[in-house]
């Protein structure tokens, strides 16, 4: 249930990144380093039992095998008192080659149900604590094994999800075979019966500590026989029956602490309780709204007791419980922890407290309840802070998991809520957080990665966790061979990701190899962390550089494997993304080649625009539209089907979101570079879909889509299409009312290809009739496209300008001019031989209009400074272009628009050196 926003140094067989650079050190330090080899064996078995200690299980038995001393010192009863089992596999062959050292283990922690089911294979009979997690589909009956096989049980905590096929059957089984238990928590069992709670009265004489959280039944009454618990909890728990509660429990000899959090408990069941108890001490009902609505009770009228709701001041409540008035203030759990006072009554109060808090404030956070704004930036934030720094380790991953959850307000659209971000950053949040990173346990690392990623969503953050040196941390958490902790590393990784002062960092610490690695190494049965790792990938080969060094550690081929081979929509969605951004980089580096020519990459993305996932489908089309823009790319995609599946995409998507219909559009101008592929995407009804794409509010789409149709149009059966489709309302209205200046102008140039005489030349013969026809519907057309065009044009001119170059050839004069004509996106744009001959052709043409345009897009082929200016003048010089140039400047009947853009066109190329200069 927790809510996340979607942003080794050794050689494979060693232990994992943290212990390792432990292990540097403490073999510096020993002096036993000789020629720059260590001689390991030499260590003292003291040293080598304590390195043992931080390394996990499977590491531990794997360095055990190494040689025979190593083998008997892994072996030592200390090293496996506890066990961690929850981010590994842990089935019944695992346990079984784990038993012989397990006979002395006394605390195991384990997830889910098929870690339950080996338990009992550890064979670990002095077994004292067992702690789980995923408890969903545990069974009475697994459940009753575990407890018959382990009758030294002093406590059993299985939460926080809910344990839904655990019955009160079950909780018979724990009273009868556990004497000795003092500590129960179960989490979300439907129905805690009378026989059950009186089975655990009768049997477990020294039960102390009970828990029946978020359940959906719990008998009342039963719970007064109970006379051993001094701590109890019903957090979370419906169909209380209060009245009951306030008139029985407060008869409890022993009870010190009771949570009735997150319940629908009232101010007069609270005070009856508070009057009655002569026991009780703390009271906790934080997040109880009818308690909340009420203004009948106050934090002053308690009788001397604690009641915490989120109306009291939580920090000092708690104070009130030390004599010594150090005590006080949002220090006050760091100072009982480091104070020498031994009252034991006290410690067990505030170690229960730091418990019932920590899950309590995840909970509230999970389910994120409008109206707590002020509590979580007053008083929420700073107790999760001191929680963190519990001795607990599961209050600390708790605590950790509640900062990572507390600061999202929307799942979907990755936000989290500033202020809540940046109150973690300014009491200190980031550098507890990265402490406990380091931190050699494995849970603690995944939760305190997992709240770095979320908190590195706000940009300011992000910036505190980059300068404490967050990064680096990061990039070598992503190398544990731990699958949890690598998949939140490569989280923060991806949301750091996000700012570009943080992307050249990322690589210097490692962080692209160490991404790229976490793909091959869980290519199977890990979607989450393979779709953080392609996410943070797709946001690094955005840039330049770091696109370079994702290719170099082998990124290309991993992300087209999980392009090819995943089948999980958000894996597909990253990767996809990050292919399109390593082929975004044009000329600058030959990432959009290496993508091209890995075997199955076009076929995969090709196949990926088929996707039910919209936003598969967008980024697959992005990534095939930037590969395009290579011409062996482009010949390579039509041939593995990129036509048809582009065609088909465009077709469906008139009702998607612009960001899909600007790529779709964008892939089928990019292959439409080709004259073949052109011929073809008119062929497969590719003119239709782009014509209602052109139609659309988005100014993104108007451009993709005029482009598509301005290299549609270079082809005389397209053009034809063009017009028949209803194609020249749609590219007009676009050439006069796009907000876009290039969609105007790449419409405008559609329209002068459609009527420049090509259309005319090579429509079919027809019936005397139908022709007529057709011409009268052509000539409206034609009217209509060149008023338009007409009135684009003079958009870009100033008459002042024009009448003073028309009088001076001086530079300055045409300056003016070219400075009020430019549109600096054009200079993006690259033609072929064929596409500069043809507005050369035209500046020929009987109309006016047309000269003028063809004049006005020779312009922004070459101006100075153009991405392509120069290659465009090369093209020119080879066809002749100057002396056409020179006729039309001259020409009488040249409207003064042609005249003037040619002249400009003539200085244009007189600055790349083409022609000589005119005289």
């Amino acid at each position: 249930m927790t809510r996340r926003v979607r942003r080794k140094v050794a050689k494979k067989g060693k232990d994992d990144a943290v212990s390792l650079s432990y292990l540097e050190i403490e073999v510096e330090d020993l002096g036993l380093e000789r020629n720059g080899d260590v001689d390991w064996t030499s260590l003292p078995d003291d040293t080598v039992i304590q390195l043992f200690s931080c390394l996990n299980y499977r590491d531990r038995a794997s360095l055990s095998s190494t040689c025979k001393t190593w083998r008997v010192l892994g072996a030592s009863q200390c090293l496996w008192s506890s066990l961690d089992l929850r981010a590994h596999k842990f089935d019944t062959a695992t346990a079984t080659s784990l038993a012989s050292r397990c006979m002395y283990l006394q605390k195991l922690r384990f997830r889910g149900a098929e870690s339950a089911d080996a338990i009992i294979h550890l064979q670990a009979k002095n077994l004292r604590e067992i702690s789980g997690d995923y408890c969903r589909k545990i069974t009475d009956a697994t459940l009753s094994v575990i407890v018959a096989r382990h009758e030294a049980l002093e406590s059993l905590q299985l939460g926080p999800d809910f344990c839904e096929r655990i019955t009160g059957d079950a909780i018979k089984a724990i009273a009868l075979c556990c004497p000795k238990l003092k500590k129960l928590r179960l989490s979300g069992i439907k129905d805690v019966y009378a026989d059950a709670i009186n089975a655990l009265a009768k049997h477990c004489p020294t039960l102390v500590d009970i828990g029946f959280l978020d359940c959906l039944n719990v008998d009342e009454a039963a719970l007064e026989n109970v006379s051993s618990v001094r701590f109890l909890s019903v957090a979370g728990t419906s169909n209380m029956k209060w009245d009951v509660v306030s008139h029985l429990w407060h008869k409890l000899p022993k009870l010190i602490g009771l949570d009735v959090s997150r319940t629908d408990i009232g101010s007069a069941a609270i005070s009856r309780l508070l009057s009655s108890s002569l026991s009780l001490k703390v009271l906790c009902a934080l997040n109880c709204p009818v308690l909340e609505e009420e203004t009948s009770i106050s934090t002053s009228k308690t009788n001397g007791k604690l009641l915490l709701a989120l109306f009291s001041d939580i920090f000092r409540e708690l104070s009130s419980l030390f004599a010594e008035t150090s005590n006080k203030g949002r220090n006050m759990f760091l100072d009982w922890r480091c104070s020498k006072n031994k009252d034991k009554n006290l410690n067990e109060i505030m170690t229960w407290l730091e418990w019932i808090l920590s899950h309590t404030l995840l909970r509230t956070a999970e389910s994120n309840p409008q109206g707590l704004d002020n509590f979580w930036l007053k008083q929420g934030a700073a107790l999760l802070l001191s929680l963190m720094q519990s001795s607990q380790e599961d209050v600390q991953e708790r605590a950790a998991t509640g900062l990572a959850t507390f600061v999202v307000i929307d799942d979907e659209n990755a936000s989290i809520d500033r202020g809540r971000a940046e109150a973690v950053m300014r009491d200190g949040g980031i550098r507890l957080l990265l402490n406990l990173a380091k931190s050699w346990h494995e849970g603690l690392q995944s939760e305190a990665a997992k709240a770095l990623a979320n908190l590195s969503v706000n940009a300011n953050v992000a910036k505190a966790v980059a300068e404490e040196g967050g990064i680096n941390i990061l990039a070598a958490l992503a190398r544990s061979m731990n699958r949890l902790v690598a998949e939140e590393a490569a989280g923060g990784l991806w949301n750091l990701s996000v700012g570009e002062e943080h992307k050249a960092a990322i690589a210097e610490a490692g962080g692209v190899k160490a991404l790229v690695d976490l793909i091959f190494k869980w290519s199977s049965g890990g979607d989450g962390v393979l779709e953080r790792a392609a996410g943070a990938l797709a946001n690094l080969a955005a840039d330049d550089k770091c696109s370079m060094e994702v290719a170099i550690v082998g990124g290309v081929h991993a992300l087209v494997m999980l392009a090819r081979n995943c089948k999980f929509e958000g894996v597909q969605e990253q990767a996809a993304r990050a292919l399109a951004n390593l082929a975004s980089h044009g000329d600058s580096n030959s990432n959009n080649a290496a993508v091209g020519q890995e075997v199955g990459a076009l076929e995969a993305l090709v196949q990926l625009t088929r996707s039910p996932h919209e936003g598969v489908r967008q980024e697959a089309a992005g990534a095939l539209w930037n590969l395009s823009f290579d011409d062996r790319n482009r010949e390579a995609i039509a041939a593995a089907g990129g036509v048809e599946a582009l065609v088909t995409l465009a077709q469906s998507c008139s009702n998607a979101s612009p960001g899909l219909q600007e790529r779709a559009a964008g892939a089928l101008w990019g292959l439409s570079v080709s004259e073949a592929n052109s011929i073809a995407i008119g062929r497969e009804g590719g003119v239709a879909p782009l014509i209602a794409l052109a139609r659309s509010d988005a100014e993104d789409v108007h451009e993709t889509a005029a482009g598509a149709l301005w290299n549609l149009a270079f082809n005389h059966s397209n053009a034809l299409r063009i017009v028949e489709e209803g194609g020249v309302p749609a590219l007009v209205h676009l050439c006069s009312s796009s907000l876009s200046k290039m969609a105007r102008f790449m419409a405008a140039l559609a329209l002068a290809y459609m009527f420049d005489g090509r259309i005319d030349e090579f429509a079919p013969m027809s019936s005397s009739s139908e022709s007529t026809s057709k011409s009268v519907s052509l000539d409206g057309a034609r009217r209509m496209a060149l008023k338009h065009i007409e009135a684009f044009i003079r958009t870009f001119s100033n008459p002042q300008a024009f009448a003073a170059a028309a009088a001076s050839s001086a530079p300055a004069a045409l300056a003016q001019v070219t400075e009020k004509a430019r549109i600096q996106e054009a200079g993006h744009l690259r033609c072929s031989g064929a596409e500069i001959g043809r507005f050369v052709s035209m500046l020929r043409n009987s109309s006016s209009i047309l000269k003028a345009c063809a004049a006005f897009a020779l312009l922004q082929f070459t101006i100075p400074g153009g991405r392509h200016a120069v290659h465009h003048a090369s093209l020119m010089q080879g066809g002749g272009a100057a002396r056409v140039l020179r006729a039309a400047a001259a020409a009488a009947t040249s409207p003064i628009e042609a005249k003037i853009f040619a002249r400009i066109v003539l200085r244009n190329l007189e600055h790349h050196h083409q022609v000589e200069p005119s005289i």
